[in-house]
């Protein structure tokens, strides 16, 4: 029977995400930190950390990246990304983000229908989140955080394989690398708006 997300068992996911996750969240968010600096973005990356490696947590326990998560981060990252930009100092255009988030959107749907067994409808939703994030800091950050977790996917799919971890028809979750690839797109995105 599949796992059904609802509030409470994603708040009960929440709460047991432990010290490790913990560790890793507040490293995420100091490398944020120093390549964005003081630029009114900065907060709309802090706030993406907990829900995205919440979702990176459960998608590799049960390959699952559930709406009561995906589709109010992309709102949230949305309305922050917003504000940001008509505060002074912001390093990247809203309205570039809107269209990384419906060109990223439109690119992993199409694939979902090349390939159906190759993405799941979770990465489909995850994908415009990313694409806003991305897109921010223009569209040659858009597609190399884009191709980072696709390549990141790829290695690690190799790894497994040679291995012995995993055989050719062994699904692995690809919203973590998704969202692996769109943070080293924001950390090379936001020091090159710095310079």
């Amino acid at each position: 029977m599949p796992h059904r997300f609802t509030r409470q068992t994603v708040a009960m996911e929440s709460a047991t995400a432990g010290a490790g996750a913990a560790a890793l969240s507040a490293l995420v968010c100091v490398a944020l930190a120093v390549t964005t600096g003081p630029r009114p973005e900065l907060v709309a990356w802090l706030l993406l950390v907990p829900p995205a490696m919440l979702l990176a947590r459960i998608d590799l326990a049960v390959q699952r990246l559930p709406d009561v998560l995906t589709l109010p981060l992309g709102a949230g990252t949305a309305v922050a990304l917003g504000v940001a930009a008509v505060l002074p100092g912001h390093g990247g255009s809203w309205t570039r983000a809107l269209l990384g988030a419906v060109v990223l959107g439109a690119a992993y749907f199409v694939l979902l229908l090349i390939n159906p067994s190759g993405l799941g409808f979770g990465d489909v939703k995850l994908a415009p989140t990313l694409g806003l994030v991305l897109g921010w800091y223009g569209w040659p950050v858009l597609f190399a955080g884009t191709f980072a977790g696709f390549v990141l996917a790829a290695v690690t799919g190799l790894i497994l394989l040679g291995i012995g971890r995993a055989g050719r028809k062994t699904p692995i979750p690809f919203g973590p690398f998704m969202l692996l690839g769109a943070l080293g797109g924001v950390l090379l995105g936001a020091a090159g708006a710095g310079v």
